[in-house]
């Protein structure tokens, strides 16, 4: 018989396994790690063994990312709370570099608005190519990925020596309209890849968003 259909054979007749128990009892087969041979029944234990160790390492690592992730929440929570309590421009930027680069650790930030607010200066208000406000627009949620060729590096090497070979987009959008991006940049490629996810991301960019619509002047009705 070949091996196959023995295998098929068991499979279709579990009462073998009763009508035989004293035979299996007397089967020996490789030890998996080599060396000598064991007992059927002790070869499952190992596989058992192997199973319950794997179990225990995925458990931990879902532990280790549950702890992680609610680090990162409590830290973007402290974020949130700080924007609101910003009175001003000036302190709502300030309160976003802060938490970004020393609360989150991230290496380098860079902001770029276009749109009008009083008391316009800043960085955040140099010019920036319609081509950079298409793809921002045309953003879904945030983008992560490796060093690109856009302008956006050069934004952030005016923060760094370091060289840049990761980064995160992320649009600042207010009443469906994008009117800004964050971006934060990397010298790890894989600080900011685009297998990760990015809902801690998008929930930062609707926060700065949130807080950008509070310093816009209202816009008075028209008269009739």
């Amino acid at each position: 018989m070949k091996s196959q259909e023995i295998v098929h054979y068991l499979q279709n007749n579990p009462q073998f396994f009763e009508d035989h128990a004293d035979a299996l009892a007397e089967i020996y087969i490789p030890h998996p790690q080599g060396g000598r041979t064991i007992p059927l029944a002790e070869r499952q234990i190992f596989s058992l063994r192997e199973k319950i160790r794997l179990l225990e390492n995925k458990l931990g690592e879902l532990v280790q990312f549950g702890e992680e992730n609610d680090a990162i929440s409590e830290k973007v929570h402290q974020l949130s709370l700080q924007l609101i309590a910003s009175n001003n421009l000036p302190r709502a930027l300030e309160v976003l570099y802060d938490n970004l680069l020393e609360s989150l650790s991230i290496p380098t930030v860079a902001l770029r608005l276009w749109i009008d607010l009083p008391n316009q200066g800043g960085p955040e208000f140099s010019p920036v190519t319609q081509e950079i406000r298409d793809f921002a627009a045309n953003l879904v949620t945030a983008y992560c990925g490796t060093n690109t060729s856009f302008e956006v590096i050069d934004w952030l090497a005016e923060q760094t020596d370091q060289p840049i070979n990761s980064v995160a987009l992320i649009p600042l959008t207010i009443q469906e309209e994008t009117i800004g991006l964050l971006v934060l940049g990397s010298d790890d490629e894989k600080r900011f890849n685009p297998e990760m996810g990015v809902l801690y991301l998008k929930r930062i960019g609707e926060l700065m968003s949130t807080t950008l619509s509070r310093f816009i002047p209202a816009t008075p009705p028209e008269d009739n």
